[in-house]
């Protein structure tokens, strides 16, 4: 099944796991699926046989969380929090270390498979995860450390990056689709690889973000970059051009016609 197919209707049907791990295998083909799908069931077993099933749920959930971060060994990476490796869902099985998204789907899948009440929220500051007990208020976990976060603490983060005046909203809040999750998923992909240099993964997953939003000048200008890298200079010429027709008024625009007379030199000395 090809990716673009994937974009369209089999993400939601899909554990956002699955839908990451197909993610992850389209861009980088050595992504180990065949062990990681193992090795989640091999951990739900283990978390099984881990919980009492005659306690009561919320005691049941706070003993898989234990679990989770404790004796399993999940968190946060603090150290290299942008490296790509944080968001290939194998190698974050491996080291136990990840992302707010990465982990948080990690989460998702065992809960499914344990009975919890969880659901992805993709908040504007990072992935969390509502837990929602029936007759009670939703509450929210920070899969990044595992602990729980007041609507107090949300209206500061939302602060922290959007400014003063920032309010925290119900919208800010809802229930967040896989389509919309793993085409965030794929752009911290492709930053991660960009700033690594690996120009050749980084472009596989700017094909893939264009074929869900075919005309995004802001990812052909990524694109364009990408292929500067690349040394393909007529292509990375005509995708920075398409970004200046179309948002001329983005500062960016400015500095990227210095890149266009460069690499016109460029491209006619080497043709």
């Amino acid at each position: 099944m090809s990716m673009i197919e994937l974009f369209d209707e089999d993400f939601d049907a899909m554990e956002l796991v699955e839908g990451a791990l197909v993610l992850n295998q389209a861009i980088n083909p050595e992504t180990r699926v065949a062990w990681a799908e193992q090795t989640l069931v091999n951990m739900t077993y283990e978390a099984e046989a881990y919980l009492d099933d005659a306690a009561e749920p919320k005691a049941r959930l706070d003993a898989f969380l234990q679990l989770f971060y404790q004796q399993w060994g999940f968190s946060g990476d603090h150290e290299a929090y942008f490296e790509s490796r944080n968001a290939f869902i194998d190698q974050v099985l491996e080291h136990r270390k990840g992302i707010p998204v990465s982990l948080g789907a990690l989460l998702l899948y065992f809960s499914s498979r344990l009975g919890f009440p969880l659901k992805p929220v993709m908040f504007p500051t990072q992935f969390l995860i509502q837990i929602d007990w029936s007759g009670e208020e939703p509450v929210y976990l920070n899969p990044f450390s595992g602990e729980y976060v007041s609507k107090h603490t949300l209206q500061a983060w939302l602060i922290g990056s959007q400014g003063p005046l920032a309010k925290l909203k119900p919208k800010h809040l809802r229930v967040s689709d896989h389509p919309t999750i793993i085409g965030r998923w794929l752009a911290l992909l492709k930053s991660a690889l960009m700033r690594e240099e690996r120009y050749t993964l980084a472009l596989k997953c700017t094909n893939l973000a264009l074929t869900f939003v075919p005309d995004d000048p802001y990812e052909i200008r990524d694109r364009g970059f990408i292929y500067q890298q690349l040394e393909c200079h007529q292509i990375a010429l005509s995708d920075y051009q398409y970004f200046i027709e179309h948002c001329p008024d983005d500062p960016a625009a400015e500095l990227l016609k210095n890149q266009v007379n460069l690499l016109r030199t460029t491209a006619v000395t080497i043709h």
